[in-house]
């Protein structure tokens, strides 16, 4: 059933899109950050600097459904002790991305979100925080990482985790009822 904030309330497009679900089982090396560049945990409350980064790295991705999702599910989630915010800054404590580790699920861990805002895209920052975030669940005792992507991500995202060592496990057709207010300028009506 779809939580009643996720329907649009005004003007929507309709988006046919493939979803593509993988997983890796296997850790990487211990991932070392680039000189200037620190990751760290943002704890509660984060919820505007989570709401911040989420429109900044997924705009023009068509991130959309935790744009609309009230503040107290939101916190709910964010405030779990097992799911992680992290954020990675730059020298001049500007953040660069982030992650939203899920681990919850007793070993079966989860990517729910991964990106970087896009002014760091193309510095090679993306294989070096899909590394910590590989790390960093496996090292909690996981027994496997989960994540997806969709057509409408960045064009190198699959690409990206596939070279991270995550496999496809299959693909689904979805259609999803963006309101116009969150579609990426790209995919707007003219």
């Amino acid at each position: 059933m779809v939580p009643d904030w996720l329907s649009p309330k005004g003007a929507s497009t309709r988006l046919e899109v493939d979803v593509t679900f993988l997983e890796t089982r296997t850790s990487c090396a211990s991932p070392v950050l680039p000189d200037g560049l620190s990751l760290e945990r943002v704890l509660p409350p984060a919820l505007t600097l989570y709401r911040q980064l989420y429109r900044d790295v997924g705009e023009d991705y068509c991130w959309w459904m935790r744009r609309p999702m009230p503040d107290a599910q939101l916190a709910e989630i964010l405030h779990d002790p097992s799911v992680y915010f992290m954020v990675l800054w730059d020298a001049a404590g500007v953040a660069l991305g982030f992650y939203e580790l899920d681990l919850r699920d007793h070993g079966d861990a989860n990517l729910a979100y991964f990106g970087l805002v896009p002014a760091a895209i193309g510095r090679r920052l993306g294989p070096v925080l899909l590394n910590c975030a590989v790390s960093q669940a496996f090292d909690a005792g996981s027994w496997r990482l989960r994540v997806n992507t969709c057509t409408l991500d960045h064009p190198r995202a699959l690409t990206n985790y596939q070279k991270g060592g995550f496999v496809i496990r299959h693909v689904v057709q979805e259609v999803w009822d963006v309101p116009d207010e969150y579609l990426p300028p790209r995919l707007r009506r003219l």
